[in-house]
């Protein structure tokens, strides 16, 4: 072969090689590449979002307090029966953990109970009534300075745990009594009291005092049956007062509703409402709510501000602590007047333009 072919088909075999180059479909390994990388970039984000949330810790829910009830009388009675419902509301509501004793007595039990809880429980705040028990509750608390001690009681708080509470419903036993004078129609009014100690002795003067406001011609005789719960006394003491002429009756103590209702007379009771004992014969009743007062110490234990203090403004009709109950069925047999009367008192009385009297001296038999 000459030269010149050889030079021909060597420039030819280059030529083809060039085109088929050209030609040839460009491999896309980049574009693979990215593809690959931006698909584990992706599975990499993924799995590490799906880690964070997984080992993120869970923030335990906070421990309730535990809260103990230690009350002298069965919770039937209506005093411990209103701190026990505020109680139960409380654990009701997931906020407390709650037990309690009721009927402990005046004998001694009280000290022992609180040692045995204090001791054995632990609990966070003891709630209960220290009257008739105040020396051995100041004592039990004295040694377990830990624990919020907060008492129904007669006598101050002390430092550092122990609170003091009562029922502060004169303002609502006044309005009781304005209805009273005015619904009784011979003109005389009985009230069974439990002890003529100064509790009982202000709910009893200011029903007396709202009795005379709207009627002033209205006897209203007391009786004391000197005992907190004996069902039995109250309700004879109120047959008494029946058989002396009232028509209408106070119930402080736990007994008398009954007396009314075999006598088809109105009746008033007291701490709670009492409407369901007698409905077509209960007309109200001044209500004692603790939950004002139970919240506030379950938030004070909690941020650890608790300090021994009053707690009465809790439990007065200007921060919730007392109110009138409904008239429930009774409403249509009460004079419109009336109502009305009794509805502008308490409007006075909420807003601070009337104040009840605190009278705290043991009222006479008749008044």
């Amino acid at each position: 072969m000459s030269k010149k072919a050889l030079w021909s088909l060597l420039a030819l075999g280059i030529l083809l090689v060039g085109l088929a180059a050209g030609c040839a479909t460009p491999t896309p390994e980049k574009v693979v590449e990215t593809v690959v990388v931006t698909q584990q970039v992706q599975v990499e984000v993924t799995k590490q979002v799906e880690v964070q949330v997984t080992v993120i810790p869970t923030e335990a829910p906070a421990a309730k307090l535990k809260v103990f009830g230690a009350f002298a009388t069965p919770i039937e009675e209506p005093w411990d029966g209103v701190i026990h419902s505020a109680l139960l509301a409380a654990q009701d509501e997931g906020k407390i953990e709650y037990t309690y004793t009721d009927d402990i007595g005046y004998a001694g039990d009280m000290e022992r109970v609180l040692r045995e809880v204090s001791e054995q429980q632990q609990p966070n705040i003891i709630f209960g009534d220290a009257f008739g028990n105040e020396e051995a509750v100041r004592r039990v608390a004295a040694d377990y300075p830990d624990i919020a001690f907060v008492f129904g009681s007669g006598l101050g708080p002390s430092e550092p745990n122990v609170s003091v509470f009562d029922n502060w419903i004169h303002e609502p036993a006044y309005l009781c009594g304005m209805l009273a004078g005015g619904l009784t129609q011979s003109n005389t009014i009985g009230v069974v009291g439990g002890h003529p100690v100064p509790e009982v002795n202000r709910l009893v003067n200011a029903f007396v005092a709202g009795a005379k406001s709207v009627n002033p011609e209205a006897k209203v005789l007391v009786t004391f049956i000197n005992s907190w719960f004996d069902p039995a006394a109250a309700k004879e003491a109120a047959l008494a007062q029946i058989d002396s002429g009232a028509d209408v009756l106070y119930a402080e103590r736990f007994g008398v509703i009954e007396a009314a209702q075999e006598n088809s007379l109105f009746a008033f009771g007291n701490m709670s409402d009492q409407s369901d004992l007698a409905p077509d014969f209960v007309v109200s009743s001044p209500v004692w709510n603790m939950n004002p007062t139970v919240d506030y110490i379950i938030n004070q234990v909690a941020s650890g501000a608790y300090t021994a203090q009053d707690l009465k403004d809790f439990s007065m009709v200007a921060k919730g602590g007392a109110s009138l109950a409904p008239f429930h069925a009774t409403e249509s047999k009460i004079p419109a007047d009336l109502a009305a009367m009794v509805k502008e008192r308490e409007e006075q009385i909420k807003s601070g333009l009337f104040r009840v009297d605190i009278d705290e001296q043991q009222p006479q038999p008749v008044n």
